[in-house]
């Protein structure tokens, strides 16, 4: 910046203060709008359900955390049933919590196998032609 030693270069320089203001206001009332309708809270939440559903190893997680809960769930309500005797009911938890560590761990080859075996009974026979 150069230094001003006149009235007039003074006044000039205002000018284009004033307007250089003006045209940084006008950006600002721009930007100001969308930024607020994005804050808002339906769209917050409408932005973070499009990027869950949009990562494919979250579905994948979220997959396999709920089946190895409810497995070990289902595995403790098998063994335990309706009982009331405390030390069934502790060595059903006891095995809930290590089921459902083992399929959280290995939810990979469970689906894998599940895959197999669910192609394998619904395959359609080859038919062979004579």
């Amino acid at each position: 910046m150069e230094n001003i030693s006149s009235k007039t270069g003074l006044k000039k320089a205002i000018e284009l203060a004033e307007a250089e203001q003006n045209v940084k206001l006008q950006q600002l009332k721009e930007q100001f709008l969308p930024a607020l309708e994005s804050l808002k809270p339906a769209n917050l939440f409408r932005n973070t359900l499009n990027g869950i559903s949009s990562s494919p190893y979250l579905i994948d997680n979220i997959i396999g955390t709920a089946l190895s809960i409810a497995t070990g769930y289902f595995s403790k309500r098998i063994i335990v049933g309706a009982s009331v005797n405390r030390v069934r009911n502790l060595l059903g938890s006891i095995m809930q919590f290590g089921v459902t560590k083992v399929v959280a761990q290995h939810a990979d080859t469970i689906k894998s196998y599940g895959r197999y075996f669910f192609q394998s009974f619904f395959r359609k026979k080859e038919q062979r032609i004579p």
